[in-house]
């Protein structure tokens, strides 16, 4: 949704709707991104600078979205939905379990909306609202920065969720929103566990027992998310499972589904986030056969590849 359609196959990124049809996806997470740091790395950020806005300003975005996070998410939703329109069908903007069934019953790409980061809140609740009638319905806590609700995983920090973290989570989960720690500090990941029954998700990751980053969680996080319920994205880049190859991404999800459970274990590729990944969208099928080689078992395939992103969806959306 920067300065390309949706609809068109590109030449550049790694996924577009004509791209994720070649790769079968009935089901994809867009994840709007609104704010990162200069020089951004996964040890220690801190809030002071931002990319984001000379992009804004150079790709002509609206006035009201060069100051404004908030501005910046729901033209990012604007978008996705005008996407939606033109597709006469072909994408729709997934908000509830029966626009789900809808999807999947139409062959359609279900989209479903995601902050990177809840900094476009502005530290407001009554912004959560706007961008819950936007259509978002995950919630991305932090991003690469401590922001209003908590610290971050790469932030300074890491610290556990605010005051207002804690109002912004409560107030979502009533929503039926569902929450993403990906780049949550550790201790906002077990403030989220101890302040809400719901499950949630990890979007995209990696496996600290498979890949010792800073990136990733601590094995035993990732089980008490999974105890919990929770969905685990695993991603294909470096800083997630360590080589941007097919064989660690297999060996990542291989890792994961022995130590967590299949049932909690999905694809987290973090296509179009400023990543290198070994293949596209439309490439995916390359994956299928990676975890094959790796004896994992059709079944299991099945569930990772996406029964049960779809089957956690289905479950955790608003019903209406």
């Amino acid at each position: 949704l920067w300065d390309r359609d949706f609809l068109q196959r590109n030449k550049r990124g790694h996924s577009d709707a004509p791209r994720l049809a070649d790769g079968r996806f009935g089901l994809v997470v867009l994840s709007s991104v609104t704010k990162t740091p200069r020089n951004l790395n996964y040890a220690e950020n801190d809030a002071s600078s931002d990319n984001i806005t000379p992009l804004v300003i150079a790709q002509r975005w609206p006035l009201r979205t060069w100051g404004s996070l908030a501005e910046r998410a729901l033209h990012h939703a604007a978008l996705a939905e005008s996407a939606a329109r033109r597709s006469k069908g072909a994408v729709v903007i997934v908000r509830t379990k029966a626009e789900l069934d809808a999807a999947e019953a139409a062959d359609a790409l279900a989209v479903i909306l995601a902050t990177e980061g809840a900094h476009p809140l502005e530290g407001d609740l009554a912004n959560l609202d706007r961008l819950y009638d936007a259509g978002f319905r995950m919630l991305g806590l932090q991003h690469f920065f401590d922001n209003e609700l908590g610290g971050s995983l790469h932030g300074i920090s890491n610290a556990g969720l605010t005051e207002f973290g804690r109002a912004a989570v409560i107030a979502a989960d009533k929503k039926g929103m569902i929450i993403d720690v990906a780049h949550s500090s550790e201790a906002v990941v077990r403030d989220v566990l101890a302040i809400t029954p719901s499950p949630f998700v990890v979007s995209h990751t990696g496996m600290r027992g498979h890949c010792e980053t800073d990136r990733n969680f601590s094995d035993d996080l990732m089980r008490e998310i999974a105890a919990r319920g929770g969905l685990v994205g695993i991603g294909f880049w470096d800083g997630a499972v360590c080589e941007a190859s097919l064989g660690s991404i297999a060996r990542a999800i291989a890792y994961a589904i022995e130590t967590l459970g299949v049932d909690h274990v999905a694809l987290g590729s973090d296509f179009d986030g400023a990543t290198t990944v070994p293949f596209d969208a439309a490439e995916t099928a390359a994956l299928t056969d990676a975890l094959i080689d790796e004896g994992i078992g059709e079944a299991d395939i099945r569930a990772v590849m996406g029964g049960n992103a779809l089957r956690f969806f289905a479950a955790h959306l608003p019903s209406e």
